[in-house]
């Protein structure tokens, strides 16, 4: 049987400190750059998405996305790492395995950016990038709670539970194959996530504690013995809400 990580326990302090110390520095960039004047580039209106807001957008996103996936891939670099130590490679392909996760993140950050400018083109969305229509909310909250039990999460999800399954069939050797199977996770990781990360939109893509409320969903989906039974549980949550929501708008 496929040995699964279900916690942090076990996990090298180096690792723990180094991905965990990553994800606080992006969550305070985060919460220290809403007090500058750049904030008022990350909270455009739909007629002031000029270049620099575009940018400033997107680099929150991105900032954002590696605070919050950072922490539930512990278990996976830590894997890797006894892996690689147990194969005698030359080095420790943490690094370039981050590299290549964070890299997948940065292109969904930037659909993310673009769909940000659609929906508040479009009027949807506030500056703070928070639904304004109460159907886009209900449908948002469908579309993320019936994902949930859809094939591809299950197969996603299974996978991102077991970091050694994973090594076991997709390992490559030195800097560039490490940096490979970080992108390969990575993209088993945001076909698991990506339905939650559009919730977002429902609740404001600058609400920081909502945002640090789905990376802790996210974080127990994969490590904990009954994430699964959790996703779930979400799953339904999150549909019956969004049909209520829809069918009160509705009707």
């Amino acid at each position: 049987m496929i040995a699964r990580t279900h916690a942090f326990r076990d996990v090298p302090a180096p690792t723990l400190v180094g991905l965990l110390g990553l994800s606080v520095l992006a969550w305070a960039g985060l919460a220290v750059s809403m007090m500058t004047p750049l904030s008022m580039l990350m909270m455009p209106t739909h007629s002031h998405w000029g270049v620099a807001t575009i940018g400033a957008v997107y680099g929150m996103w991105a900032v954002m996305m590696a605070a919050m996936m950072l922490p539930s891939a512990v278990p996976m670099v830590a894997a890797l790492s006894k892996v690689a130590q147990a194969r005698r490679s030359a080095s420790n392909p943490a690094v370039a395995f981050v590299a290549g996760y964070l890299v997948v993140w940065a292109a969904f950050s930037a659909i993310a950016t673009a769909a940000q400018w659609a929906l508040q083109s479009a009027g949807m969305l506030s500056p703070m990038g928070s639904s304004m229509s109460r159907v886009l909310t209900g449908i948002l909250l469908l579309a993320a709670g019936v994902y949930q039990f859809t094939p591809l999460k299950r197969v996603c999800l299974r996978q991102c539970r077991t970091p050694l399954g994973f090594l076991m069939t997709e390992w490559r050797d030195g800097t560039g194959g490490a940096l490979t199977m970080g992108m390969r996770h990575g993209g088993i990781c945001l076909g698991c996530c990506w339905a939650l990360m559009i919730l977002l939109f429902a609740f404001g893509v600058m609400n920081l504690p909502w945002a640090a409320a789905l990376a802790v969903i996210v974080a127990v989906e994969k490590v904990a013995p009954w994430g699964d039974i959790l996703s779930r549980a979400i799953g339904g949550l999150l549909a019956a809400s969004g049909a209520a929501v829809v069918l009160s708008a509705l009707l």
